[in-house]
């Protein structure tokens, strides 16, 4: 499907429909993801516009909106009749658009989990949870 770099298994996008994020979004916040934590780097190629239509059932204008606008943004190189490539070259955010993502992650978890019943001080806990195993880790 794709030819990602990633040793342990081939990156794959996921939708949720429910989240209330438009499709090309989820798309863009994947990818960008992936690089963030490393499950994608640099020159790795992402599937066709094609391919990752018929995979996730979108249309593939949807697709190429988010890898329009990614490339826009300098995150992905498309090569004509080769393919589309994560970028080489490290893509800086102004502190403005951190916290603009941050906020919009956030609340889009508290909304998630306040619709399966979770209060907020119990992400609390669970969020502390987990970053003692991390640092117990050595992460």
């Amino acid at each position: 499907m794709n030819k990602a770099s990633n040793k342990h298994e081939p990156f794959r996008f996921r939708l949720d429909l429910r989240s209330g994020v438009p499709v090309y979004r989820q798309i863009m916040d994947q990818v960008t993801g992936g690089i963030a934590t490393g499950a994608l780097n640099g020159g790795d190629q992402l599937p066709t516009v094609r391919q990752l239509a018929v995979d996730l059932s979108i249309n593939p204008n949807t697709v190429i909106r988010a890898y329009r606008e990614l490339e826009i943004r300098g995150v992905l190189d498309t090569q004509q009749g080769t393919g589309t490539f994560i970028g080489t070259k490290k893509v800086e955010r102004s502190e403005n658009e951190r916290q603009r993502r941050l906020s919009r992650l956030v609340e889009e978890f508290l909304a998630r989990a306040g619709s399966d019943g979770f209060a907020v001080e119990e992400l609390i806990n669970q969020l502390r949870a987990l970053q003692a195993v991390s640092q117990k880790k050595g992460r």
